[in-house]
C-alpha cells in the first residue's frame, strides 16, 4: 500500500509541474517598453508646503529621474510646465479639496524649465521654483494654493502616473515687530481703575494676554465706536491683522470692528470690515487686497454685551 501511495503521489506532483510549465508563456518584449521617465517628488502624491511671510523667495525642488532597465544610452531632454485653472479643477474633484491656483505673478522658474538626463546618469540636476511669500507679488494669504508642475515634454516615454508633482503652498502669516509702534490716538483707556499695569492703551502692544487695553469706565462711560491708531514707524505693506482677546471675561470683547490704513495719518483707506467671535483665541483677518500704509487705526464699532470694550493684543502682518 505504501508503494502504492508513493507512486501516485509522484504521478499527481508531475502531472501539476507539467501543468504549471505549460501555462508559462512570457511575451517577448523590446526593454525600451520598460523604460521611461517621471518626477520622484510624485511619487508620494500631493506634497504641502508651508512657508511664512518672512521667508525670502523659499523654493520648491523639482526634477526628472530615468526609470527602467540599465542606463540611457544617450542624454535625455526635458522640458517642464505648471498647471492651469482645469488641472487644479480636475485634482479638487478627484480628491474633494477646494485649493486655489497659485498666481502666475507669485512663483518663478529659479533658471529655465528643462533638464537633461545625461547618458549614463539615472537623474537631472533639481532646479527650484521659487515662492513670492510677501510683497506685491505675493498672493491673497487667506487661502491654500495648489501648483502643479509637471514635465511638459521628454525624449523618451514619461511615466503618466508620475508626470505631475502637485504643491500645495500655504503661507503663514508673520507678525511686524511692534517694538517701534507708538499709539498717537485713542478713543479713550481707564487710566486708573484697572491698576498700574491694565487698562491703558500701551498694555494691547505690550506681548502679554493677560494685560489689556480697557475703554474708559471710572468717572465717564464713553460709548462705541472705540478705536486706537498707531504709528508703525514707517510704511508698511499690510495683509492683515490679528487681535487678541482680553482672557477670562466675555462682556466687552470686541465684535464688530473695522481696520483702517494711512500714509499720513490723515486720509484713510478702509481694509477691512467684520466680525470677531467671543473668544479668547488669536484671531486673525485678512484684509481682501494688501494695503500700504504706515499708519494703522483699529476701529470697533460693537462689543460683546457691553457699551465699553477691552483688548488683550494687537498686530499686523
Amino acid at each position: 500500500m505504501l508503494i502504492i501511495r508513493l507512486i501516485t503521489t509522484s504521478f499527481i506532483l508531475c502531472l501539476l509541474f507539467t501543468g504549471c510549465k505549460d501555462d508559462i508563456n512570457l511575451p517577448d518584449q523590446p526593454l525600451s517598453n520598460y523604460v521611461s521617465v517621471y518626477m520622484p517628488q510624485a511619487a508620494n502624491g500631493p506634497v504641502s508646503y508651508n512657508f511664512t511671510t518672512s521667508d525670502t523667495l523659499p523654493g520648491i525642488i523639482y526634477g526628472a529621474c530615468y526609470g527602467g532597465f540599465g542606463y540611457p544610452e544617450e542624454d535625455i531632454r526635458i522640458s517642464f510646465k505648471t498647471g492651469n485653472e482645469a488641472v487644479v479643477d480636475s485634482f479638487n474633484a478627484a480628491n474633494n479639496s477646494n485649493y486655489v491656483l497659485l498666481p502666475a505673478k507669485s512663483y518663478k522658474f529659479e533658471e529655465e524649465p528643462e533638464g537633461i538626463i545625461k547618458k549614463g546618469q539615472l537623474a537631472a540636476m533639481p532646479s527650484k521654483v521659487r515662492i513670492s511669500t510677501s510683497g506685491e507679488n505675493a498672493p491673497d494669504l487667506s487661502k491654500t494654493y495648489l501648483l502643479p508642475i509637471s514635465i511638459k515634454s521628454s525624449s523618451v516615454k514619461v511615466n503618466e502616473k508620475l508626470r505631475t508633482h502637485f504643491c500645495i503652498v500655504n503661507i503663514i502669516p508673520t507678525f511686524f515687530n511692534r517694538s517701534s509702534w507708538t499709539i498717537t490716538d485713542l478713543s479713550s483707556q481707564e487710566s486708573n481703575g484697572e491698576g498700574p499695569n491694565n487698562g491703558k492703551a500701551i498694555f494691547a502692544l505690550d506681548g502679554n494676554i493677560n494685560s489689556f487695553w480697557h475703554t474708559q469706565w471710572q468717572g465717564a462711560q464713553p460709548g462705541p465706536p472705540h478705536h486706537l491708531t498707531i504709528d508703525m514707524g514707517e510704511t508698511k505693506r499690510v495683509s492683515g491683522a490679528a487681535v487678541v482677546p482680553r482672557q477670562g471675561v466675555n462682556s466687552g470683547r470686541p465684535k464688530d470692528v473695522q481696520v483702517f490704513l494711512s500714509e499720513d495719518n490723515s486720509t484713510w483707506q478702509l481694509a477691512y470690515t467684520g466680525s470677531l467671535a467671543n473668544d479668547g483665541a488669536t484671531q486673525k483677518v485678512f484684509f481682501r487686497n494688501a494695503v500700504q500704509g504706515r499708519y494703522v487705526k483699529l476701529q470697533i464699532n460693537t462689543a460683546y454685551s457691553s457699551n465699553m470694550v477691552h483688548l488683550a493684543e494687537f498686530y499686523l502682518f
